[in-house]
């Protein structure tokens, strides 16, 4: 699904440049769960800003879904992330006076989707997420932090994207809450949910299924969970 090909990424003020992602090679398959994981100023936010199509790189190629996305302008990264990407933030960014259905059916406006069938959509999407039904007509103000970030989340599937994206997702919620949402991307995952997950955190990492660490730039590891895997496989069984 994701190819990155010797990315690097600068930035530029006057004649300085400020080099940020040296030489950044990878490639993620249709259904993996990564992280990428760093300290502050690793890269990994830059890194999380390309694969989301916010950005472009300054050389290098990054392909999603075979879309070669280094090379776009504004108006084709505005498509792609419409129709492949969901983003889950660390703020939820939900509107506080909008019922959860309204919250997570608003990106299906801009598709001018019928009323009705934007807000089935959105409750098959809440329902992905395991949010207590009894929560969907209640206001965005009303929940818990735990349960914004779901809302947040069923708001980026509603448009069955091929790519869910999550910056520090867990960062405004306190641990116990946290290892709710994780879990929650752990099912996700293994509907066949392809996720990458940006954080600091060597806890929240270790919920991914393969962990790619990040530091000055570089890419320092690219190595499988196998905590994960072993649990994963023991379900399953």
């Amino acid at each position: 699904m994701i190819v990155c090909e010797h990315i690097f990424k600068s930035y530029f003020s006057g004649d300085l440049e400020t080099p940020v992602l040296k030489d950044v090679s990878f490639q993620i398959n249709d259904g993996e769960f990564v992280a990428i994981m760093g300290p502050s100023g690793s890269g990994k936010s830059t890194l999380m800003h390309i694969l989301g199509a916010l950005d472009t790189p300054t050389a290098g190629k990054y392909l999603l879904d075979g879309h070669d996305v280094s090379k776009m302008a504004d108006d084709e990264l505005a498509e792609i992330r419409r129709k492949k990407i969901g983003f889950v933030f660390q703020a939820f960014n939900l509107l506080p006076r909008a019922s959860v259905v309204r919250n997570v059916a608003l990106p299906l406006v801009y598709a001018e989707m019928p009323k009705a069938q934007r807000e089935e959509q959105a409750k098959q999407a809440l329902l992905q997420t395991g949010l207590d039904e009894s929560r969907f007509n209640h206001l965005s103000n009303q929940l818990s932090g735990g349960q914004m970030q779901r809302v947040a989340i069923a708001r980026a599937l509603v448009n069955n994207p091929s790519l869910l994206l999550a910056d520090e997702p867990t960062g405004n919620l306190d641990t116990n809450t946290g290892e709710i949402v994780l879990s929650t991307f752990q099912k996700l995952n293994a509907t066949g949910r392809t996720i990458v997950l940006i954080t600091h955190e060597h806890d929240v990492a270790a919920h991914a299924r393969r962990i790619i660490h990040i530091r000055d730039g570089k890419i320092l590891s690219d190595e499988v969970n196998a905590r994960q895997i072993t649990t994963r496989s023991r379900v399953e069984e």
